[in-house]
């Protein structure tokens, strides 16, 4: 009889070692080493596993050959099509991910309502609450009477002969991949060998039935999915659930995506009744900012097709610590650096003996490189104390230079920017269609002396910028 060999696998980042490690050496974790017998699904005796002398023979296709789209199933809520990039892809796997309380079961049972309101089998599987649990959910979020199939189940392989009677379903839901286990491997439910394996058995039901399948993953504390990385390679799409607990919005956004669009986001408004969708999240990022304060621009972005304006506050303060603060919240804090260095070498100010503290207004995260010329004028403007346009949105990129560079899609950005009451943008090199005369209410920057030299001359009654250096 074959001896059963144990390996020691890490369980935050899926290495395997021969001995046990107090230290992981592929991700740097603690105590995350530990001791699993079985490495994959297809341990046991060989007698068990087929085997077979010569391979399979398959067809061979050219790239030449007649395509189709792939059919989607829209799911009921427009900003989940929106991120998924029309509806569910037949056959696809998502792994969605987000801080705990942070809505997404509530998401994803509405969801599952939406879709079976429209005569489509949904099915929802809980590993971690109760039938009677998510009935209670469903019934504060006025969808009891929603024929969608329930379940409080953790075996994969009765999950998968239970989905396979009948109909195939639309739409499968497992809340969460973590709490399911698999008989095929022997080591205990949420271990990284166990998620690999349950997470293989639920994407091969979905390839071969046709049925979408949603997996729930928890996330570890610097906000990655729990589990081998491994299974972000397998499944077609992985969903970030975003947003702050003391902020009612909520950020739907795309990793990676097969089927679609990975620069899309979804916004949500969490409600007493469940989470609603925000058509236009420009209006309500903008609907309590302060007017005439200095420290706070608009920022008009752009997140994937989607214009978004929303407010960016700075606070520059004199400090009395020997090594002056930085702390930045929904930017990247190297950004900041770098816009805070270009200020003191082609701006002219002095921030080495400054605590500065940055903020996107809410709990909204921006990666653009657009978003430098508001977040250097929310500077400027809480130095000299000296309150911006309330009606002028700021996008541009700084260089090293101090130069302020062009960005994509500034004919979207200024069409939100006008539709939302904005009569005002400074950017860079604002021009028409086709190379056309500046359009109206537009200010071209060249160089970021030119900002720090018009807000630094504003009033608290400021008027609107209208000269400037063009770039």
């Amino acid at each position: 009889m074959a001896k059963s060999h144990a390996t020691f696998v890490c369980q935050s980042c899926g290495a395997v070692y021969n001995r046990w490690k107090g230290k992981c050496e592929a991700c740097g974790g603690w105590n995350t080493v530990v001791e699993e017998s079985g490495a994959g699904p297809l341990a046991g005796p060989a007698a068990t596993r087929p085997s077979r002398a010569k391979g399979r023979v398959f067809t061979l296709e050219g790239l030449a050959g007649e395509t189709h789209d792939a059919p989607r199933t829209p799911s009921g809520l427009a900003e989940l099509d929106r991120v998924t990039g029309g509806g569910f892809v037949r056959g696809s796997v998502i792994l969605i991910g987000g801080d705990p309380g942070i809505g997404k079961s509530t998401l994803l049972i509405q969801a599952c309502a939406a879709l079976a309101g429209a005569g489509q089998r949904v099915v929802y599987i809980s590993g971690e609450e109760a039938v009677a649990q998510v009935r209670l959910r469903a019934e504060r979020l006025g969808i009891g009477a929603v024929p969608v199939e329930l379940a409080a189940e953790t075996n994969v392989e009765d999950i998968v002969a239970t989905l396979s009677q009948g109909r195939p379903p639309a739409l499968a839901v497992i809340d969460s991949i973590q709490t399911m286990w698999t008989e095929t491997v022997e080591s205990a439910p949420g271990t990284v060998t166990q998620v690999r394996g349950s997470a293989q058995a639920l994407i091969r039901f979905a390839k071969t039935t046709g049925a979408a399948v949603i997996l729930v993953g928890h996330v570890t504390k610097d906000g990655q999915i729990a589990g081998p990385r491994v299974v972000e390679h397998m499944v077609d799409a992985v969903v970030s659930f975003e947003g702050d607990t003391g902020h009612h919005f909520r950020i739907l956004r795309a990793v990676k995506n097969r089927f679609g669009p990975t620069d899309e986001i979804g916004v949500f408004e969490m409600t007493d009744r469940g989470l609603a969708e925000v058509p236009n999240p420009s209006e309500l990022f903008l609907a309590s900012r302060d007017h005439g304060t200095a420290g706070t621009a608009v920022f008009a972005g752009m997140e994937g097709t989607r214009p978004l304006l929303v407010e960016i506050q700075a606070l520059v303060a004199p400090t009395s610590l020997g090594t002056p603060r930085r702390a930045v919240v929904g930017w990247d804090p190297a950004r900041l650096s770098m816009v805070l260095a270009v200020l003191e070498a082609h701006g002219g100010l002095r921030l080495g003996m400054h605590d500065v503290y940055l903020n996107v207004a809410g709990g909204l995260r921006i990666a653009e490189p657009a978003a430098d010329l508001a977040a250097a004028a929310a500077l400027v403007s809480s130095l000299s104390n000296s309150p911006l346009p309330a009606d002028t949105v700021y996008f541009g990129e700084i260089g090293l230079s101090g130069a302020i560079r062009p960005v994509t899609q500034m004919q979207a950005r200024l069409k939100e920017a006008a539709k939302l009451g904005f009569g005002q943008a400074v950017g860079p090199n604002i021009r028409g269609e086709k190379g056309e005369r500046p359009l109206p209410g537009a200010v071209s920057l060249g160089h970021i002396a030119d900002l720090v030299a018009a807000v630094a001359s504003s009033r608290p009654r400021p008027k609107p910028l209208l000269q400037a250096r063009e770039g």
